[in-house]
C-alpha cells in the first residue's frame, strides 16, 4: 500500500487534534481553577515576587508559593526551590531522606536511566541509595495490565516506600493513570497501612483533573522545568506531601536542624508565580502538540504510544521508528525547527547519568526545559523518540510537518 502523503497525513491529524482538545478543555479549565483559586486564597501581591539573598529567613515569596502548591497538589507541605536543580534531584531528595539504612525501596516497574544512577544499580555510585545501607527490588508488572494483587504481594517486611513513576521514561509503556493508581493505593493501605506510597510526577502536572497525592499517594517529585513551570520557570523543583516526609528532604537539601527555614530566592519569584498560572493551559497545548504528532506519525505507519485515540497522564509522545537514521533525523529536524539553537546539529552523546548514548533536540527557552517543544532518545533498538509537544500546538504542527517533509525529500520516508 502506498504511504499518506506529508499534506494528507496532516490534514486528518489536524481534525485528531481538534477533536482532542474540544474533550480536554474540562480539564484545563478544572486545572485553571484550581492554580487561580490557590492563589487568592495564598493573597499573592507583587510583595512576594522579590528575590532575596544570604540565608533566605523571612523570604515571604518563596513560603508563600511553597503554600500555593501544596494546595494545587493537595498536599500537606511542599519544599520548592531554585536550589533544587532537577527533576532527578527533587526525586533523589524525597528517596534518600526517608530511606534509612536497612530500609527497601520498592518500584513498581523499572526506573528511569537517571534514578537507576541514584540507586546504584550500575555500579558503586557515591551518595547512592545502595551505598547508604538501603535495600532495593523491583516489581515486574505489565503497565497495560497493572495488578493491585501482584503489587501488594510484592511488598515485604523491610518495604518503607512503594515508589511508582507516573511517565513512561524511556520505556514503550503507558504513562501511569491516576484512576488506577488510587485502586492500587487503596489496596496496599488495606494489607500495609504504613507503607510510604512515592509518585515521581514528572511530565505529569496538570495532564489529568487530579494529582497523585489527592488519590492516596504520601510524597511525590517533579522539576519545575517541566509541566509546572510553564515554560517561564528557569530552573527548580519540589517535593510536595505528607509534611514529616518533606521535613526530611528539606533537612537533606540543607542541613539537619535548619531544614526548610533557609534558602534564599536569588532570582525574582514572578516567573515562578507567572509560570504556574499558565501551565494549566500550557500543558493542555502540549497534549495537543503530541495527539498531532502520534495522529500524524500514525497515518504514516510508524508505532506511536499513546495513539492518538487513548487515555494520556504524561505529555510524552513515543514514536518507534526502527530505524538509527529515522530516529537521528527526526530528532535533529525537530531542532532545525526550533526558535533557539536552530542551526545546531544534535548528535548521540554519552550524557551524564544515563547508560545508552543519548540524542536531545532542545531547542528551547530554558535549557532543557521538557515543556518546551523537544524529542530525544537513547540510541538503542527499536530506536524510539521521545517527543514532547511544546508550549504551542502550532509550533508542534510545523516542527513535526516539516521535519517529515525534509526526511521524505531526502528518500527516508
Amino acid at each position: 500500500m502506498e504511504r499518506m502523503s506529508i499534506k494528507e497525513a496532516a490534514v486528518l491529524a489536524e481534525q485528531t487534534m481538534q477533536e482532542f482538545s474540544l474533550r480536554h478543555a474540562p480539564i484545563v479549565e478544572k486545572n485553571f481553577a484550581r492554580v487561580l483559586d490557590a492563589m487568592r486564597e495564598a493573597r499573592i501581591s507583587e510583595n512576594h515576587m522579590k528575590d532575596s539573598t544570604g540565608y533566605g529567613y523571612g523570604d515571604v515569596g518563596r513560603d508563600a508559593l511553597e503554600e500555593v502548591y501544596a494546595a494545587i497538589f493537595g498536599a500537606e507541605a511542599c519544599l520548592l526551590r531554585q536550589q533544587i536543580v532537577s527533576g532527578t534531584h527533587a526525586i533523589s531528595l524525597a528517596l534518600l531522606a526517608n530511606l534509612l539504612p536497612g530500609d527497601e525501596l520498592l518500584y513498581v516497574g523499572s526506573p528511569y536511566d537517571t534514578l537507576q544512577k541514584i540507586i546504584g544499580l550500575h555500579g558503586e555510585t557515591p551518595g547512592s541509595l545502595l551505598e547508604s545501607g538501603a535495600l532495593y527490588r523491583e516489581v515486574d508488572v505489565d503497565f497495560n495490565d497493572l495488578r493491585a494483587d501482584v503489587i501488594v504481594d510484592a511488598i515485604g517486611p523491610q518495604t518503607k516506600i512503594l515508589a511508582f513513576q507516573r511517565s513512561r521514561g524511556y520505556a514503550w509503556r503507558p504513562a501511569l493513570d491516576m484512576v488506577v493508581l488510587r485502586g492500587i493505593i487503596a489496596a496496599v493501605r488495606q494489607r500495609c497501612p504504613d507503607i510510604v506510597v512515592f509518585v515521581d510526577n514528572c511530565y505529569g502536572e496538570f495532564v489529568s483533573d487530579v494529582e497523585p497525592i489527592e488519590v492516596g499517594a504520601d510524597l511525590i517529585a517533579g522539576s519545575l522545568i517541566k509541566n509546572p513551570g510553564g515554560g517561564i520557570a528557569p530552573c527548580g523543583g519540589y517535593v510536595a506531601g505528607r509534611r514529616d516526609l518533606v521535613e526530611r528532604a528539606a533537612a537533606r537539601l540543607t542541613a539537619p536542624g535548619i531544614g526548610a527555614e533557609v534558602g534564599c530566592s536569588l532570582m525574582p519569584q514572578r516567573v515562578f508565580y507567572q509560570g504556574l498560572f499558565l501551565a494549566p493551559q500550557i500543558v493542555g497545548e502540549a497534549l495537543c502538540g503530541a495527539v498531532f504528532t502520534a495522529a500524524m506519525l500514525q497515518n504514516l505507519g510508524f508505532q506511536v504510544s499513546p495513539r492518538p485515540d487513548e487515555m494520556r497522564s504524561d505529555i510524552v509522545e513515543a514514536i518507534q521508528f526502527g530505524r538509527r537514521d529515522l530516529l537521528l533525523e527526526f530528532c535533529r529536524g525537530i531542532q532545525r525547527y526550533s526558535a533557539v539553537d536552530s542551526y545546531a546539529r544534535p548528535d548521540p552523546w554519552d550524557m551524564p547519568g544515563y547508560t545508552d548514548q543519548v540524542i536531545m533536540a532542545s531547542g528551547s527557552f530554558v535549557s532543557g526545559s521538557s515543556i518546551e517543544i523537544s524529542a530525544d532518545a537513547p540510541v538503542r533498538e527499536p530506536y524510539i523518540a521521545y517527543f514532547q509537544g511544546g508550549l504551542s500546538r502550532y509550533h508542534a504542527k510545523l516542527a513535526v510537518c516539516r521535519t517529515l517533509q525534509d526526511m521524505q525529500d531526502a528518500g527516508l520516508l
